[in-house]
């Protein structure tokens, strides 16, 4: 039998003073209540009441067991109260795992979120790397390229897409760039986790896919460091939308090749649990959403 279960008659039948009145209150049978004192005192190897038929008496170690029994399961009353208060109203702290270039747009969302929400602290961490949420204690990751762990539940945020660019100081010194064929004869300034490797793809002028194999002297998984090489003119870059817009914008950085469009990505938030998902994860996420949502064109610029 449930043992919880069990310590739960036990108790009613201390305090109502007998079997019968400690079953209506519980809404089982007699039977059924004699049973889990029958269970309950073969598991322990004690006799915890004295049965007449007149009447029901605690014992000597059941008075002590029922003094346990009571604190027990009023802590875990108060442990159910707490959890479900937890999961109606964010509380605690949450754990984020970031992809380092989208932090500029985190970073006021967080602070709106603390705002909303002054029972809840956040522990961010930045990277490039995928964490395992469950192994390293993370509520959450918000990641710009879907990792191939399918066990994940995957929240799509909003889509984005890479520009192909350079500085005007590169063309200045090495020529236009007139076909993707060309980039081949280029130095291209690569991100290390780029999902095709050293093969840049986009959808051609007609619709076609163009996949092309390019080569050069930085190979690195740091945006900032791709986006300072391109911004000294060492290179072609392949570089997210939401990492170069400011630079596109004031002409520090040229778009290359503009009726060939870079494939689709998004901004995904990952999380472990589809089910019962916390007040905390589920009200960060809902907001997130909303504020990558009014800068899609920024993050899109295709879209």
């Amino acid at each position: 039998m449930d043992r919880m279960t069990s310590l739960t008659v036990f108790t009613r039948v201390v305090e109502t003073g007998g079997f019968s009145a400690a079953a209506r209150r519980l809404e089982m049978s007699t039977t059924m209540v004699s049973n889990h004192i029958q269970a309950l005192e073969d598991r322990l190897g004690v006799r915890l009441l004295n049965r007449t038929t007149r009447k029901v008496s605690v014992t000597e170690i059941g008075r002590i067991y029922y003094e346990r029994c009571t604190q027990i399961l009023s802590q875990l009353e108060d442990a159910d109260r707490i959890a479900s208060a937890m999961q109606a109203t964010p509380r605690g702290t949450l754990r984020i795992h970031a992809f380092s270039a989208i932090v500029a747009f985190l970073t006021p969302v967080i602070g709106e979120y603390l705002a909303a929400h002054p029972e809840v602290s956040v522990d961010l961490t930045t990277g490039e790397r995928m964490v395992d949420l469950i192994e390293e204690g993370y509520d959450l990751a918000i990641r710009a390229l879907t990792p191939p762990d399918s066990s994940l539940i995957i929240r799509r945020l909003t889509p984005w897409r890479h520009v192909l660019c350079c500085a005007p100081s590169y063309l200045a010194k090495h020529g236009p760039l007139r076909s993707a064929e060309e980039l081949q004869q280029h130095n291209c300034l690569r991100y290390a986790f780029y999902p095709f490797g050293d093969e840049w793809h986009f959808t051609g002028p007609n619709g076609e896919n163009v996949a092309i194999r390019v080569k050069g002297n930085l190979l690195t998984s740091n945006a900032e460091a791709l986006r300072r090489m391109a911004l000294d003119g060492h290179g072609i870059w392949l570089g997210a939308s939401f990492v170069l817009a400011d630079d596109i914008a004031a002409g520090r950085l040229v778009r290359l090749l503009e009726d060939h469009t870079p494939i689709e990505f998004a901004i995904n938030a990952l999380y472990p649990h589809r089910h019962h998902v916390s007040a905390k994860v589920r009200r960060f996420v809902d907001l997130l959403a909303e504020r990558l949502a009014e800068h899609r064109e920024w993050l899109d610029p295709e879209g």
